[in-house]
């Protein structure tokens, strides 16, 4: 069976409101995480906690600077997830070409 643990940790990642709303954040830069807490008007303990599991998931960075901790999105952050996506256009697309096909010889048998 094919593994797709890293589908699983990014879709849960992206389930939540506030974790997708921190990702759109730091499409525009990095960012502390106490800035992240008063965008989202929650405790440093609650923010800290989404950005753990958008780091688990691949799609944050982190870097503690003395006391003070810098998030930035992950590089290439959604490739592998785009890719598996890709994948099922391609598989979708090609099955509707064929139902095309059979579409059109039946429309000509008639």
């Amino acid at each position: 069976m094919v593994q797709y643990d890293f589908l699983d940790a990014s879709f849960g990642a992206l389930a939540d409101p506030t974790r997708r709303g921190i990702l759109e954040r730091l499409g525009s830069g990095p960012a502390t995480v106490s800035e992240l807490a008063e965008r989202f008007e929650m405790t440093l303990t609650g923010i800290k906690k989404h950005v753990q599991l958008l780091e688990a998931a691949g799609m944050v960075v982190t870097e503690k600077r003395g006391r003070v901790r810098y998030c930035r999105l992950a590089e290439n952050v959604f490739d592998r997830e785009v890719a598996w996506m890709q994948g099922y256009r391609r598989m979708v697309e090609a099955r509707l070409d064929r139902l095309g096909e059979f579409l059109g010889r039946t429309e000509q048998e008639r």
